[in-house]
């Protein structure tokens, strides 16, 4: 490693996150692991949460503002009977009360859990990382601040009552639910709001992504594994990323490298086809195809050299042009076998 603390990579790992971890904690691991200082995520889970964490590597951490507006995927338990400062199983409890009949009755669950679907305001947990005025709101609730968190816009695209039962440990209900949901979205007040719309404290028990923009949780290693076989658990950042592609030769790459700007018309974009399963994962290029959608205003393509993804590009109809939004001299890797 250098004095730096470069070790030359730059790449895209999915970490099936530990509960227990903070996201901080899987990149100071990750900065053991791959010998590199410059590492990051891109979508912070609480300690108690597990699953999917996109974590970036070297010069790849430039590419974490791209993955910041996906939506996500969950399977959250959430139980009833108590609420906490933290609106999960990781806080303190402020309140108890008994659990209605109704919410034991399965029909009545799987409907009032369907009824999450749809766009509405959610107010922020307190404990959260949110920052206003600069300071984080955790930091500020730790301290016993009050800060004055303001609703946030949010989508649930789908929810499922996937199971419900009483757990023996705790003597508190539970529903077991999966939500498909848009950027910047809280379970935990999802879970804080079904409690206060339903009559009873809540709070979730348990939290697992499965889901996150393009990355699913079969794709992601355990910190174990990621220890094991190091580089071999790349990912492809062209179909994570989920733009159109071009690729470059040698002339067009070299004036990528200088950031220089491309005529529309020496530009071929291409894609791949949408196929569920197996062939989307696949990020080989034999499914690839050209594009025939012109390119709209402002839209952002990923340029590929030597088998690397060395810049981001975006089109400015204005001029007919694609300009620089991002270089990557090293190049990001797409993995093995691509």
């Amino acid at each position: 490693m250098s004095k730096r603390g470069e070790s030359g990579l730059s790449l895209l790992v999915g970490v099936d996150k530990p509960a227990g971890m903070s996201s901080h904690d899987v990149v100071n691991r990750c900065r053991c692991i791959f010998g590199e200082r410059r590492v990051g995520h891109t979508g912070t889970l609480d300690p108690l949460a597990t699953g999917c964490l996109l974590i970036c590597v070297g010069p790849a951490t430039r590419l974490d503002a791209y993955f910041t507006g996906h939506d996500k995927c969950y399977q959250v338990r959430v139980a009833f009977g108590a609420a906490t400062d933290t609106d999960d199983a990781a806080g303190q409890v402020t309140r108890t009360a008994p659990v209605p009949d109704e919410l034991k009755d399965e029909d009545f669950a799987r409907k009032f859990v369907a009824g999450l679907v749809g766009k509405s305001n959610q107010l922020p947990p307190v404990y959260s990382a949110l920052k206003v005025n600069g300071k984080k709101a955790c930091d500020e609730a730790r301290k016993g601040n009050v800060i004055d968190l303001q609703p946030r816009a949010i989508e649930v695209y789908q929810a499922q009552l996937l199971g419900m039962g009483a757990d023996p440990e705790s003597d508190l209900f539970y529903w077991d639910v999966f939500l498909h949901v848009s950027k910047g979205t809280y379970i935990r007040s999802i879970a804080r709001d079904m409690g206060l719309n339903l009559g009873c404290p809540a709070h979730v028990a348990e939290l697992r992504r499965t889901q996150a923009g393009a990355l699913s949780l079969d794709e992601c290693v355990s910190l174990e594994t990621l220890e094991e076989i190091g580089t071999r658990a790349t990912l492809d950042p062209i179909r994570l990323l989920g733009y159109r592609f071009l690729f470059a030769d040698e002339a067009m790459a070299a004036k990528v490298a200088n950031g220089n700007p491309l005529r529309a018309s020496d530009v071929q974009l291409c894609c791949r086809p949408h196929h569920g399963g197996e062939a989307a994962m696949c990020a080989c290029t034999s499914g690839v195809r050209p594009s025939t959608e012109p390119p709209a205003d402002g839209e952002v393509v990923c340029v590929v050299a030597a088998n690397k993804l060395v810049a981001l590009y975006a089109y400015e109809e204005r001029r007919r042009q694609f300009r620089s939004r991002c270089v990557f001299p090293v190049g990001v890797s797409r993995g093995e076998g691509i």
